[in-house]
């Protein structure tokens, strides 16, 4: 069974960073293959990864295919969602992406996403991590369209307000009804005075911090040229960051 890793926080936090810097490890560290799932409305993963997204998004396929309009004579409708989600997948090496998209419109997916729950069960048999960049509010495993997480970053910056938006998704977490095995803190773009100058706020979500990752010049370098953060060089600061606490936490 494919291990389920989740990343959750505002924008501007780093979440997205921090994801391709854990598929990154995963993928040197030989488990693999990873299916990515970039389950963020405003979606960039496949930038930092650097693969091309040709197809349409998850979202957009369901919106698609809610009724029957549009299926081919002689295929049913999971038939044909289920083989369109397949086609919607971007390939890698040793990555695969899956783009969730935008929300839902108006109208009845009950349906379309009980496929696509079962599509996921089916897809994640193939792999051996699954990493999900998720938004803050967690739509996708609130949804359920993901099953139980074995881990869940949350990822906020040296602000108070963005901690607290992290102590946010900890309580979210506990109203929903997918199991989280572990929720970790990860402070971003931060130094360890900052974080003591916050420890108080820190404590107050519940969350135990695994690490603090540096403001890195090389990933807003990579960032400006719209280089995948897979080819920062072995002495990017950020990057042996990340790969400290996963290799702590022994991931």
């Amino acid at each position: 069974m494919a291990v389920q890793i989740a990343v959750a926080g505002k924008g501007g936090t780093g979440k997205t960073s921090f994801t391709a810097l854990l598929i990154r490890y995963l993928i040197e560290k030989g488990k693999c293959p990873v299916l990515a799932v970039d389950a963020d409305a405003n979606a960039n993963l496949n930038e930092v990864l650097g693969l091309k997204i040709e197809n349409e998004t998850v979202s957009e396929l369901i919106d698609k295919t809610k009724d029957l309009a549009g299926i081919p004579n002689g295929m049913s409708q999971d038939t044909y969602i289920e083989y369109r989600l397949n086609a919607s997948l971007s390939e890698g090496k040793n990555v695969d992406l899956l783009v969730m998209g935008g929300p839902e419109g108006p109208g009845c997916y009950c349906f379309p996403n009980n496929i696509l729950r079962r599509y996921l069960d089916n897809l994640t048999k193939g792999y051996q991590y699954i990493v999900l960049d998720n938004e803050a509010g967690l739509e996708h495993i609130s949804r359920r369209t993901t099953k139980d997480v074995d881990v869940l970053f949350v990822i906020s910056d040296n602000s108070a307000r963005s901690v607290r938006s992290a102590g946010r998704v900890n309580q979210l977490i506990k109203h929903i009804n997918t199991k989280v095995k572990s929720i970790y803190l990860i402070m971003s773009k931060s130094t360890p005075q900052e974080v003591e100058d916050l420890k108080e706020e820190i404590e107050k979500t519940g969350l135990k911090l695994a690490g603090i990752v540096p403001i890195d010049p090389q990933i807003t370098e990579y960032d400006i040229k719209g280089i995948p953060l897979f080819d920062l060089p072995a002495d990017s600061a950020a990057l042996k960051t990340v790969y400290a606490i996963l290799n702590n936490l022994k991931i």
